[in-house]
């Protein structure tokens, strides 16, 4: 079955596109939830104007992104944690700590855009990919470093 767009749907197309599914996804599912209409020449010429406008806005978007790729990419982010001697941290550095160095630092990067395999568990300098789109990726080097504990030493000198 043909149907309009007239929202962005993920791995299906964007607004203003006639895409064909199959009959039970668009009858149960997109016609209800009123993200699509069926593909009439009366419903494309209502809708031509916004897919020109939404259109404008993915191209603008894109190239801010590909922006702050290309500002991001090679930077570092340094971040403290506690960690024993032999250099194994006792919690872990997330995407969120990352982000957030990275935004401290002027770059436009959110959380979400920072993909770890797996949160980072040891002192040293770690690659870490940013992924702000499909294919729009940069990298950083994060070094994390062991947090000092200026206080608890002054303590055992004391006593």
């Amino acid at each position: 079955m043909k149907v309009l767009l007239i929202e962005d749907v993920e791995c299906l197309g964007w607004l203003g596109d006639v895409v064909e599914v199959k009959e039970g996804y668009a009858r149960n599912y997109l016609l209800p939830q009123g993200i699509a209409k069926v593909a009439t020449d009366a419903n494309m010429k209502a809708i031509a104007e916004e897919k020109a406008k939404r259109a404008e806005q993915r191209i603008s978007a894109r190239s801010r992104l590909e922006e702050a790729a290309k500002a991001v990419e090679g930077a570092e982010a340094v971040l403290a944690a506690k960690a024993n001697e032999q250099g194994v941290l006792f919690g872990s550095v997330s995407e969120r700590q990352i982000g957030a160095n990275l935004r401290e630092q002027g770059f436009e990067v959110a959380d979400e855009v920072v993909r770890l395999p797996e949160h980072i568990k040891h002192v040293g300098t770690h690659s870490v990919t940013l992924k702000f789109a499909d294919d729009v990726i940069a990298t950083v080097n994060v070094v994390v470093v062991p947090e000092k504990d200026g206080a608890a030493d002054t303590d055992t000198e004391d006593a």
